[in-house]
């Protein structure tokens, strides 16, 4: 009777993997995403790094989340997937990288590891590098993913635990980057980081430039006072395709209860009448992106949303594919 059971727990573990693996087969073919075929970039989250709803939020602009939650508001993430090279990348690490690691390999129409080929990271604020965490030893336990970082954040991370676990144990591996140092991901793919102002009390920020065969992308998704950057913005829109840039708050209305000092990112009434005067197609460059949970960006009819458009820049959305 004994060895009946073990038979047959055994030929249920094997008939588990069995089946594990053709739902692995069948969600490939009969995907959700549609399949990336060319190298393009796509938006794994667009929400301020204490996500949407925030924590112990009472207001209109959180309570109804709690009960129905959305499911495209996640941390501000983008992915990036090279078919040719069978190659993807995310840029960020956040709290949602659980979700936004199976979108990007939804999205992937080819067979790799589950993990990334690289994580670049922006700087060491929760929303930004936190889900290096679930590649630790209490979740996947991963084995060397490639992880670039700035020299402040490499050593924040290598000298702070839980995070000098992951390097230790051999989870991660970083690669450290060099302000305004162009590296080669892929033959189809170049990113380059740029120092940008900001609170740095852990790490350097950092945006980045990405280069695909075609395209070219602006990402920074934090940033105080465009003043205080030593870039000219409307200089750098003018080398690039696309930029996603910093729209935490729409305007100081939303953040009467904090020192907006201590926030100082641009608002995007701020931005919008720093680019008033630019020709419509450099508008058409900007995607707006890292939305507080009181942004009234978020709500699609809003008379901020409305104004936004109707001004020629872009609000970006959850899984927002462009091709590089």
């Amino acid at each position: 009777m004994r060895t009946t059971f073990i038979i047959f727990v055994l030929l249920s573990f094997i008939s588990c993997t069995d089946k594990g693996s053709q739902q692995n087969v069948a969600s490939s073919e009969n995907r959700k995403y549609p399949a990336i075929t060319e190298t393009s970039l796509v938006v794994l989250g667009t929400i301020q790094d204490a996500g949407s709803p925030q924590i112990a939020c009472t207001k209109n602009c959180c309570k109804d989340l709690f009960i129905h939650p959305d499911n495209s508001r996640k941390v501000v993430c983008l992915g990036i997937i090279d078919p040719q090279n069978k190659k993807k990348f995310m840029i960020e690490a956040t709290p949602d990288m659980v979700s936004q690691l199976q979108l990007l390999n939804d999205h992937s129409s080819f067979k790799t590891q589950p993990t990334p080929d690289g994580i670049l990271l922006t700087h060491a604020h929760i929303g930004h590098y936190t889900g290096l965490m679930y590649l630790g030893k209490e979740a996947m336990n991963a084995n060397h993913v490639p992880v670039y970082a700035m020299p402040r954040m490499k050593t924040f991370l290598e000298h702070n635990g839980p995070w000098s676990q992951l390097v230790n144990t051999g989870n991660i591996e970083i690669n450290e980057l060099a302000d305004r140092q162009e590296i080669m991901l892929t033959p189809n793919l170049k990113v380059t980081p740029f120092t940008v102002p900001h609170r740095d009390e852990y790490s350097e920020t950092v945006g980045y430039k990405i280069t695909g065969p075609h395209k070219k992308v602006l990402f920074i998704p934090d940033i105080d006072k465009w003043e205080k950057w030593d870039t000219d913005i409307i200089e750098a829109l003018k080398n690039v395709d696309y930029a996603f840039l910093d729209a935490t708050f729409y305007d100081g209305e939303e953040i009467n209860n904090r020192d907006i000092s201590e926030i100082p990112h641009p608002f995007v009434i701020e931005s919008m009448a720093k680019f008033n005067n630019l020709p419509d197609k450099e508008k058409q460059k900007i995607c707006f992106i890292h939305f507080n949970h009181t942004n009234p960006l978020l709500v699609a009819g809003s008379q901020q949303n409305k104004a936004v458009k109707n001004n020629g820049f872009n609000i970006t959305h959850f899984n927002d594919i462009i091709k590089l």
